[in-house]
């Protein structure tokens, strides 16, 4: 697997760590499982990185020197993908001929390099776009940086080379058949999964003391990376309209942001906490750093409604993983979190970013117990139809038409 421009070992929730660093570390682990060993290969950004770390039986991580280890950003990339790919070559050349039987590529970086190396090794290129500059250009946040034309020539180049493309969701094919020209006969739509070990439902009341949150807080939660594509903004203006229509709220609203900054917020690192200021609602907003795994449990289980304002998501692991422990979730209707989630029964979808919109919607979820409740018991019986064990499957068998496919192609 390739994974150019972040490990799957990093903290997902700021830099350009994400949803991509969940799904590669999963399913690597998942393949693993079957008897079938993964190398991935990374950049390193420090030279602290040893050239390889064992993350689980069968499964290695590769850390290739391309370019200074620190102060290059993910735009700046690019200039590297040569170094990349001379790197992984080099890695691959000490091994014996034939060693590895596939390139699964991720992200359009990691394609660039793919492309040539899976050329090289004669072995067939899968490849996951994850998020694509075609579809963020038309979803543009207000004021957001629109992807340049070299990612999106990058892009196309990828897609038209590669033997198979995942795609996460239906509405993701359609994107990559309508916007990219691809073949729908080299798509597989398979679905990311969640750990239903890890994310569980759990009583919202210890999760609160273990947070130090009120027990009867009204707590309005936003994950992920700080950048206008996430959208947090939307949350803290809902909550500004929401105390505006309500005063009495104040007494117990929390708005709680888990996150760092990222992609284009980099530019503003203190904007979101800024505008908590401009917005009066500092004292009622919370922010913290990442956290792992089983903290962020704690807090999917901590929330009165989890908030996912996203101008788009390929798929939306974030909510995904706060249903699978119970907690109603409020999201865009948008991308693949509108086929993740069943309005009504699993969460609640909402047409555009409008703050009064979200404040309204909001407002009306909070004020309605037993809707919440229901809501709950909806998204955690929606979470379990999914698993990264049957992502493994699914993709296999991706992997198996795309050799299939290789074969013919070289006779």
């Amino acid at each position: 697997m390739i994974s150019v421009h972040t490990s799957p070992l990093e903290q997902p929730g700021t830099g350009d760590a994400g949803g991509m660093n969940v799904y590669v570390d999963e399913l690597a682990r998942q393949m693993a499982e079957r008897g079938i060993e993964v190398d991935i290969f990374t950049r390193a950004t420090t030279s602290r990185q040893p050239p390889q770390v064992e993350a689980a039986p069968g499964v290695r991580v590769n850390y290739i020197t391309a370019g200074p280890f620190e102060s290059l950003t993910k735009e700046e990339l690019p200039g590297q993908l040569c170094a990349m790919t001379a790197g992984v070559m080099m890695a691959e050349a000490r091994r014996s001929e034939g060693f590895y039987d596939l390139v699964h590529s991720h992200y359009w970086l990691s394609g660039q390099v793919g492309w040539l190396v899976a050329d090289r090794w004669n072995v067939p290129l899968v490849h996951m776009m994850h998020t694509m500059a075609k579809v963020k250009n038309l979803n543009l946040a207000p004021g957001d940086t629109p992807e340049p034309v070299g990612r999106i020539i990058g892009e196309e180049q990828v897609v038209a080379i590669a033997n198979r493309l995942i795609a996460n969701t239906d509405t993701e094919r359609d994107e990559l058949i309508d916007l990219y020209g691809a073949d729908p006969a080299e798509i597989s739509v398979v679905a990311p999964g969640v750990d239903l070990d890890a994310f569980t439902p759990g009583s919202r009341a210890e999760a609160r003391r273990a947070l130090g949150l009120p027990s009867d807080a009204v707590v309005l939660l936003f994950v992920g990376r700080i950048q206008p594509l996430k959208a947090p903004d939307v949350l803290l203006r809902a909550a500004e309209d929401m105390l505006h229509r309500d005063p009495s709220l104040r007494s117990k609203l929390v708005v709680a942001v888990l996150g760092g900054p990222s992609g284009t917020g980099l530019a503003s690192p203190t904007g979101l906490i800024d505008l908590a200021g401009e917005l009066g609602i500092a004292d009622l907003t919370r922010f913290h750093p990442p956290v792992d795994r089983a903290t962020l449990a704690q807090w999917f289980r901590a929330a009165t409604v989890v908030a996912v304002p996203s101008h788009n998501e390929s798929f939306g692991l974030v909510a995904l993983e706060a249903m699978a422990c119970g907690a109603p979730v409020a999201a865009a209707r948008v991308g693949g979190l509108a086929r993740l989630i069943r309005d009504g029964e699993s969460g609640v979808l909402i047409d555009g970013h409008d703050p009064r919109t979200w404040s309204a919607a909001l407002a009306h979820l909070i004020a309605d117990e037993s809707r919440l409740a229901a809501l709950s018991r909806g998204a955690v019986e929606r979470a379990r139809e999914f698993s990264w064990a049957a992502s493994a499957e699914n993709t296999l068998a991706a992997y198996r038409l795309a050799r299939a496919a290789h074969l013919v192609d070289i006779q």
